[in-house]
């Protein structure tokens, strides 16, 4: 007896001291909780190009997803138009419009649609498929209205519709998104800040859900399976954008021909950690730029590259990304101001 007593204090021992020294996290995250991830993915070619660093650098619609407040420097009215060729397979198209309603206010529309492409349906018992594909689509559209408060400030509202179809399932929902753009007036420095995605929780729902059932159970022998519910991806961002050379510029100032832009971008999502993008954009006489950015503690996103062209009020850009492990993206957009 005194022996086995003996063997069960040590066997306890043993496992406390390798509880100690498990490889136990430092922080505990909230990655992947949360539905409609899609709704992170950076758009607008001349922001990607830059690293995503656009909540104070945004000047069109293309920006509205980093900030509702930069259609406010719409002059006239603006279109863009891009397509993304993202990791995996996936596309990403965006379409937006936006114009200049009064001296100081602004209304525009924006819509991003994403599709994972076909993939295959799949069973127990036929893990290689039977022939019948399936895709994951997420769609928001957005309604935007932006103030000009003061030569300063501007302020951002968009009501934003969502809905994400996995097979034949899907949610959806309506958010709102609030951000401004502040010109600081200490040396040329821009703040920008914004929420995006507040809303309330989500559930799946729709024929994937239903399963087969007695009579005695239900007259049209079908029950729904009810899901939890989830967050959407709260995130906020915080950032500063300064033209260290331009015609506006603090520091270097050579007129209309050379503009250096430099911002940089702290960003906080629900189901992510904190990380950061930076980016940097050279502009030729108003119509020719290069643009490279850098995202900081991100899993997978590292350098991007850029350029444009705006020819008359018609602008033609380029942006690719290296994923890392995820392969590289191309991603096209075409703006024309009027």
């Amino acid at each position: 007896m005194v022996a086995k007593t003996r063997l069960l204090v040590l066997i306890f021992s043993i496992g406390l001291l390798s509880a100690n020294f498990r490889n136990i996290p430092d922080i505990v995250t909230k990655v992947g909780t949360c539905a409609g991830n899609w709704l992170k993915l950076e758009t607008g070619t001349r922001a990607i190009g830059m690293g995503g660093a656009h909540v104070a650098a945004g000047n069109g619609v293309y920006a509205a997803p980093y900030n509702p407040a930069s259609i406010g420097f719409v002059q006239g009215s603006d279109t863009f138009w891009s397509k993304s060729n993202y990791v995996a397979g996936i596309t990403h198209n965006v379409l937006g419009y936006a114009t200049q309603l009064t001296e100081s206010d602004f209304v525009g529309l924006h819509l991003f649609y994403m599709d994972s492409g076909d993939m295959d349906v799949t069973t127990v018992e036929q893990p290689n498929g039977f022939g019948e594909t399936f895709s994951v689509t997420g769609l928001s559209l957005r309604g935007i209205y932006t103030k000009i408060l003061t030569d300063r400030l501007k302020i951002g509202f968009s009501l934003k519709y969502l809905r994400e179809q996995i097979y034949t399932t899907y949610m959806q929902s309506f958010v709102v998104d609030l951000g401004s753009n502040f010109d600081t007036g200490i040396y040329g420095m821009v703040l920008g800040m914004s929420v995006s995605n507040f809303g309330p929780q989500v559930e799946y729902k729709g024929e994937g859900l239903e399963i087969v059932v007695d009579s005695d159970l239900d007259p049209d022998e079908k029950l729904s399976r009810i899901t939890e519910k989830f967050s959407l991806p709260l995130t906020f961002r915080l950032g500063v954008k300064n033209d260290i050379i331009g015609p506006n510029s603090e520091f270097i100032n050579m007129g209309d021909m050379h503009k250096l832009t430099f911002a940089m971008d702290g960003i906080n999502a629900l189901d992510y950690t904190v990380y950061g993008t930076m980016g940097l954009e050279y502009t030729w006489n108003n119509m020719a730029s290069v643009r490279m950015g850098t995202h900081l503690g991100h899993d997978t996103a590292g350098m991007s590259f850029g350029f444009g062209i705006d020819y008359n009020r018609i602008v033609l850009d380029y942006a690719f990304v290296n994923y890392d492990v995820l392969d590289v993206t191309h991603q096209f957009g075409i703006g024309l101001g009027f």
